[in-house]
C-alpha cells in the first residue's frame, strides 16, 4: 500500500473564504473582508488601489462567505462522514485580536475555535491550523502599514502565544503562513501592503518577507517550547516552472523564477537567505531589515515539514522571447501557455504529471516530510433538474493528481504526511472573488451576486472522495452515478 496507514486525507478551507460572521463575537475588521468581487480586486490585491473601508459600490464576499461561522457543526458532520482525518481551517486574526494590537485577546473569538476543534474531534477529525491565511486586522495597516512595520511581528507573536497555549492538546499541525511567496504577486492580500503610493515598493515588499520569515521561525520557536508535540510547517504557492524552449535564455529564466518561489522556504527549511537572493536583492539595492538575533532564530528554529499549494506547473521564457508565445489568462502567477496541456476555464494549466515532478524537486531540495495542503479544480457546476451535482470533471482531476502522488511516494521515497484537497466546500475563490468557481465536495446555494440560502448539497466527488479515503488511496475508480 503506497499510503502510510496514518496518511491524513482532508480538505482544506481558509476564514475569509469561508467563516463570514465578519462583525459578529467581537471580531475586528480584516484586510481581506475589504476585497471585492469585481473589476477593482486585481488592483486591491496588489496594493495598487487603496480600499480600507466598505463603500456601496461593491460586493464583498468575504462578510459572509459560506456562512461557517453559523454552520460549523452541520459542515463538520458532513466532513465526518465523508471520513476526513483531517481539515484545514485558519483563523481569522481579528477574531482573536480585533484590532490586532490589544493586551488581552477577544474570548469570544478563541471559545469559537475551541468549539470547531472540539466538534472536529468528535468526528475523529485532526485540525490542521493555518495561522495567517491572508488575514490580518485592518487597524494593523491604517496605523502601522502592515507587515512592512517591525512592530507587527510582536503582535504576531502574541497571537501565536495565545493559540498555542489555548488549544494545547486540540490542535498539534500548524502552518504560520499561507502561501507566503504571494507577498510578491498579491502584497496587499499578503502582507497588507499599499503600494500605490511608495517610493520604493520592491523594498517594502522584501521588508514584510522579512517580518514574516523572522515571525514564522519565532512561531515555530514558540510553537515546540509550548508543546513539544506541535509540528510547524511553512507553505508556498507551487508548480514548477519548465522552460518555454530549450534556448539557454528559457532555461535560465526558468531557475530564476523557481529560485523566487523556493526563496521563502530555503529561509524557512534550511534556515538562512540563500546567497542568490542576497546577491539579486543586492543587485537591486534592497536591504533586508536584519535586527540583532534575526539570523540565529532563522538558523536554529526551521520548520518540521515543507506544506504546498499545487493547481498547475508553469512555463518561463526570457523577456527577449516572450513575444513568441501566449499568456494564460485569469492566474496571479502570469505563463507561458503550454501547448500540451489542457486547461481548465479559467485558463489554469492542468498537469498531474507536474505535481510529480514538483513534490520531487520540493523533496530533492528540502528533504523534509511534504504536506500537500491544497490542490483542486475550480469549476462551473450544474444542479440538475433532481437536484443532481455530477462533477465528473473534478473526479478526473483529482483522480490523477492523486495517483501522481501516489507514484511519488512510491516509486520516488517521497514521505509525504497528508492530502488536503481545496475546498472541502464551496467558497469564495481568493484569486476572483467568484463563488461561481467551485471547488468543494459540497455545494453550497450561494452565488456571484450574493443570493442564496447557503444550504448544503453532496455532489458526485462527495461520495467517490469517500470511497478514496476508506481505501487509503487505493481505489480511485469513477463509479456511475
Amino acid at each position: 500500500m503506497a499510503f502510510p496507514k496514518d496518511f491524513l486525507w482532508g480538505g482544506a478551507t481558509a476564514a475569509n473564504q469561508f467563516e463570514g460572521g465578519y462583525n459578529e463575537g467581537g471580531r475586528g475588521l480584516a484586510n481581506v473582508d475589504l476585497v471585492p468581487h469585481g473589476e477593482d480586486r486585481a488592483a486591491i490585491i496588489a496594493g495598487q488601489q487603496v480600499h480600507l473601508d466598505f463603500d456601496d459600490s461593491h460586493h464583498y464576499p468575504a462578510k459572509e462567505g459560506v456562512d461557517f461561522y453559523h454552520r460549523y457543526k452541520e459542515d463538520i458532520a458532513l466532513l465526518g462522514e465523508m471520513g476526513f482525518k483531517t481539515f484545514r481551517i485558519s483563523i481569522a486574526w481579528s477574531r482573536i485580536f480585533p484590532q490586532g494590537d490589544e493586551n488581552q485577546p477577544n474570548e469570544a473569538g478563541l471559545a469559537f475555535y475551541e468549539d470547531v476543534f472540539k466538534e472536529m474531534h468528535k468526528h475523529g477529525i485532526e485540525p490542521l491550523v493555518t495561522i495567517t491565511h491572508f488575514d490580518m486586522p485592518v487597524h494593523l495597516i491604517k496605523k502601522y502599514g502592515g507587515w512592512k512595520n517591525r512592530q507587527v511581528v510582536g503582535f504576531y507573536e502574541k497571537l501565536v502565544r495565545t493559540l498555542f497555549t489555548r488549544y494545547q492538546g486540540l490542535v498539534k499541525y500548524w502552518i504560520t503562513f499561507n502561501e507566503i511567496n504571494m507577498i510578491m504577486h498579491a502584497p496587499f492580500m499578503g502582507a497588507g501592503l499599499i503600494l500605490a503610493d511608495s517610493d520604493n515598493p520592491r523594498q517594502d515588499q522584501y521588508t514584510a518577507v522579512h517580518h514574516e520569515l523572522v515571525a514564522s521561525a519565532l512561531a515555530t520557536k514558540i510553537a515546540h517550547e509550548i508543546d513539544p508535540n506541535n509540528q510547524v510547517g511553512c507553505m508556498i504557492a507551487a508548480g514548477t516552472y519548465y522552460p518555454a524552449s530549450p534556448d539557454p535564455k528559457d532555461v535560465r529564466q526558468a531557475q530564476l523564477d523557481n529560485q523566487g518561489n523556493y526563496f521563502f522556504v530555503d529561509v524557512q527549511s534550511r534556515g538562512a537567505y540563500p546567497n542568490y537572493a542576497l546577491k539579486q536583492l543586492e543587485a537591486e539595492g534592497i536591504e533586508i531589515p536584519f535586527a540583532e538575533g534575526d539570523k540565529e532564530l532563522l538558523a536554529k528554529h526551521t520548520v518540521d515539514f515543507v506544506s504546498f499549494s499545487y493547481y498547475s506547473s508553469r512555463v518561463s521564457a526570457h523577456p527577449d522571447n516572450l513575444d513568441k508565445y501566449d499568456l494564460t489568462p485569469g492566474n496571479i502567477f502570469p505563463s507561458v501557455i503550454n501547448p500540451y496541456l489542457e486547461a481548465s476555464e479559467w485558463g489554469w494549466q492542468i498537469d498531474p504529471l507536474g505535481f510529480r515532478i514538483t513534490m520531487n524537486d520540493l523533496y530533492d531540495r528540502y528533504q523534509k516530510p511534504l504536506f500537500v495542503v491544497e490542490n483542486g479544480l475550480g469549476a462551473k457546476d450544474e444542479v440538475t433538474a433532481d437536484g443532481r451535482i455530477i462533477d465528473d470533471y473534478r473526479i478526473d482531476y483529482l483522480q490523477k493528481h492523486i495517483a501522481a502522488m501516489k507514484a511519488a511516494i512510491e516509486e520516488d521515497g517521497i514521505p509525504v504526511m497528508g492530502y488536503t484537497s481545496w475546498g472541502a466546500i464551496d467558497l469564495v475563490s481568493a484569486s476572483s472573488g467568484e463563488m461561481a468557481k467551485r471547488y468543494g465536495y459540497i455545494y453550497v446555494d450561494r452565488h456571484n451576486d450574493g443570493s442564496g440560502d447557503f444550504s448544503r448539497h453532496k455532489k458526485k466527488s462527495f461520495d467517490w472522495y469517500k470511497q478514496v479515503i476508506a481505501s487509503n488511496g487505493e481505489d480511485l475508480s469513477n463509479q456511475p452515478g
